[in-house]
């Protein structure tokens, strides 16, 4: 067969059929070919859950471990207080992003159900009012 390049000599298949010009999955008619704030608000509260414990939390640990044993030798003692350390900032810091993103992420989706629309109004105002609402509470 003349033009043909087979994939290999056991196929006699021309690559032409193999090539896919439509989208890689079938949506429902009339869904969005992106995810709205209601689906993306469980990647935000994870994802700020996870950064708060990974990076935040136990770089904060860390210095204040370091600083509350700067007297101690370095011994099996000191090193388990400084992991505790890390821990507890952890876990306290985790609690704090995904509390603000849990509340950025509601907001989000009431403001778009309610305005009907999906811009960037939406976003100015759940950060807004997420703000608003973390620092009346008394919180630094």
């Amino acid at each position: 067969v003349t033009g043909m390049s087979p994939l290999s000599p056991y196929l006699n298949l021309d690559p032409k059929y193999l090539v896919q010009d439509t989208d890689e999955f079938i949506l429902p008619t009339g869904a969005n070919k992106t995810r709205g704030r209601f689906e993306l608000a469980f990647f935000t509260i994870g994802g700020c859950c996870m950064t708060g414990r990974a990076a935040f939390g136990a770089l904060n640990g860390l210095r204040l471990g370091l600083k509350e044993t700067q007297n101690m030798a370095w011994s099996k003692p000191r090193n388990v207080q400084i992991l505790n350390m890390v821990t507890r900032q952890g876990a306290l810091w985790a609690n704090t992003l995904g509390s603000l993103a849990l509340l950025y992420s509601a907001f989000g989706v009431v403001i778009e159900k309610t305005r009907g629309a999906e811009d960037d109004l939406n976003t100015i105002a759940a950060g807004t009012l997420t703000g608003m609402l973390y620092k009346s509470t008394g919180r630094v």
